[in-house]
């Protein structure tokens, strides 16, 4: 397997984006429960742009990290 993350003390992209998204998640999911469920749709916003990354290699969040200088890890784009 070769990758084309080079750092070995930052977390690569793909790292941070799914954290950002697991951590989303779990936050929208206690405020629909505990606040208003239109909070869950913040979770269809996260699942959203985890299949806009899927699909075309970028999401906003994405974009937002690489100009941050995070690097990806996953070499196919």
């Amino acid at each position: 397997m070769t990758t084309t993350h080079t750092s070995t003390n930052t977390w690569p992209l793909e790292r941070v984006l799914f954290a950002m998204a697991g951590t989303m998640a779990l936050v929208s999911a206690g405020l629909a429960a505990f606040v208003s469920p239109w909070f869950l749709l913040l979770t269809a916003f996260v699942g959203i742009n985890q299949w806009l990354y899927v699909a075309f290699g970028a999401c906003p969040a994405s974009i937002v990290l690489k100009k941050f200088g995070v690097t990806p890890q996953c070499g196919w784009r």
